[in-house]
């Protein structure tokens, strides 16, 4: 079993930032992917970003590519999304999420998930 807490949620303008950290309970940290998917009201989850356990490969959704960075710290059990030149359109619940076996962009191979922290972005 993996506990996943976001934090670092909260109200921006657009053009700001916001850095979200994700911190993961258990052992084995430093050998899962981990990803940040996002959920907007009446819209389904969509993937953001994703980071191998060894942090040397990342993909990004194409609407974050260039503003967003997705980083891990193993010593510290912790996965981070560095957001800059938020936009109105960012505004969301951002999730991170665990996968155990894979890097992959879908949300159904997921295997655990954390509550969620809300980005606003204002215009």
């Amino acid at each position: 079993q993996v506990q996943l807490v976001e934090s670092g949620g909260g109200l921006v303008q657009a053009g700001g930032s916001l850095r979200l950290s994700c911190a993961a309970s258990g052992r084995t940290f430093s050998t899962y992917a981990m990803g940040w998917f996002r959920q907007a009201p009446g819209k389904e989850r969509e993937f953001v970003a994703v980071i191998s356990w060894s942090g040397r490969t990342t993909y990004y959704a194409d609407s974050v590519k260039g503003r967003f960075t997705i980083s891990r710290d193993n010593a510290k059990n912790t996965v981070y999304l560095q957001m800059n030149s938020l936009k109105p359109e960012d505004t969301a619940v951002y999730y991170c999420a665990v996968d155990r076996e894979k890097i992959t962009r879908w949300a159904i191979e997921y295997d655990y998930w954390g509550q969620g922290t809300q980005v606003t972005v204002s215009s």
